[in-house]
């Protein structure tokens, strides 16, 4: 049943048009990325960026060269939605967006990691082979059907972030509705439903629909039944994270990944009125089975265990950060952070006070206070620069205190640590994070 289920061959229509639409998305994601100025202020004005810690050589190019990566990532978009050297550009585009991705997270967003992912996929599946550009170059490539894994890959795919993204949302601060409240009021500006998001029947209705649409929505769009409400429910969900949220294509692609889940013939109908339908048939390629099923288990496990790290991790999530990355820890907290940056000469017991704004630019700064990564990597940067200098320092965070949802502040970083003198670990807890269970909770 599975051996048949997987390498069994359906009709291809809903990989055919979900690469337009993946294409075009990606093309608007960059292309937008220059008009609306995020390059500007994410990678061009800031003195340096907060790479993903192991990936410092990932550098932003000088003078214009981020405007110019991010067109040719845009031009790969329009490539992949007309199917033009589709492999090239899906590749290409996989290793563009992928190093974007690693050379920031002051912009963070889950979304991002899942278009590394996507691409990815992408750029492995015979999405070329109908209403393409490369058809037309070479009528031999022309199929109409598509071995079953790649529709059930996607769809495990997003299983697991929905799921996990459910998950998440099952503790205090969301089931009480508290960082709903949070996340809302930064949105009482917007014209007309800016005063109704600040309602606290909204903020319950916003908490518990979004539990269960993480939770429901892939079993739903399975089943034939409820599909066609749970499409609706998606339309309605997607949009109002659009509007409210201002998360760029991430709510488009999420509905272009629905035609997954539709009826081939609904599909052909839709978008390919003169394409045969392939009839699903049995057709199995042996040659290539086991070697297959080894990759998909080996990604798979690896996508299911990346968001269970953080429990091998001692303390809460919440509080150290450590191991919330890739895991689908989606709009779960609101962070907000006060430090002061003292460097100490070695030679000469010298103190000096770091004035951060030199160096960072404001969101910069409002991350720094809040986040391990940002104080560790800041403290880093300060060593190389006296470094520079030709003096040795030790950089020390004082009164680093932290407020996650709206809470007390709370004393964050140990001031006695050298930060410039510890490694940084991705697996195991960072000593010099002090533990929540024992910060002091007297000042607000």
């Amino acid at each position: 049943m599975i051996r048949r289920l997987l390498f069994g061959r359906i009709d291809n229509s809903p990989l055919i048009i979900f690469r337009v639409f993946f294409g075009i998305l990606c093309a608007l994601e960059c292309y937008g990325a220059i008009v609306t100025g995020w390059v500007r202020r994410t990678l061009v004005e800031p003195e340096f960026t907060f790479n993903f810690i192991g990936f410092e050589w990932l550098q932003p190019l000088p003078g214009v060269g981020m405007y110019v990566y991010f067109a040719i990532m845009g031009t790969l978009g329009v490539g992949i939605a007309l199917g033009y050297r589709y492999r090239f550009c899906a590749i290409a585009f996989t290793l563009l967006w992928t190093g974007a991705y690693l050379m920031q997270k002051t912009s963070y967003n889950n979304h991002y990691y899942l278009l590394v992912l996507i691409s990815g996929c992408m750029a492995v599946f015979p999405a070329n082979r109908y209403f393409s550009l490369d058809v037309k170059r070479n009528p031999n490539i022309r199929t109409i059907s598509m071995p079953g894994w790649i529709k059930w890959s996607i769809v495990l795919q997003l299983f697991i972030v929905y799921t996990y993204a459910a998950i998440a949302k099952m503790y205090g601060d969301w089931v009480d509705f508290g960082i709903v409240k949070i996340l809302m009021q930064g949105k009482a500006g917007y014209p007309i439903i800016g005063s109704v998001l600040q309602l606290p029947w909204i903020h319950k209705i916003i908490g518990v629909f979004g539990i269960l649409f993480d939770l429901l929505i892939i079993p739903a769009l399975l089943w034939k039944p409820t599909r066609k409400p749970a499409f609706i429910a998606s339309i309605f969900f997607h949009l109002f994270n659009s509007i409210v949220f201002q998360i760029g294509i991430f709510p488009y692609l999420s509905l272009a990944f629905t035609v997954f889940f539709f009826d081939t013939k609904t599909i052909n109908n839709l978008f390919f009125k003169k394409k045969p339908h392939y009839s699903d048939a049995p057709e199995l390629s042996p040659a290539y089975n086991r070697p297959l099923l080894l990759v998909l288990g080996i990604y798979f496990l690896v996508q299911i265990a990346l968001p269970l790290r953080h429990h091998l991790i001692p303390d809460d999530v919440l509080w150290t950060e450590e191991g919330h990355r890739l895991s689908w820890r989606m709009m779960l907290r609101s962070r907000a952070g006060r430090i002061q940056f003292q460097v100490v000469h070695k030679d000469t017991q010298k103190k000096e006070y770091i004035d951060a704004s030199k160096y960072l630019t404001a969101k910069q700064r409002r991350r720094l206070g809040s986040y391990p990564d940002f104080i560790w990597q800041f403290a880093q940067k300060l060593k190389a620069i006296y470094a520079e200098k030709g003096i040795a320092v030790s950089v020390y965070a004082i009164g680093s205190k932290v407020s996650v949802n709206g809470k007390p502040y709370r004393p964050f970083i140990d001031p006695t640590v050298d930060l410039a003198a510890v490694p940084w670990s991705h697996l195991h807890h960072n000593a010099f994070i002090l533990p929540s269970s024992e910060a002091d909770t007297t000042e607000n």
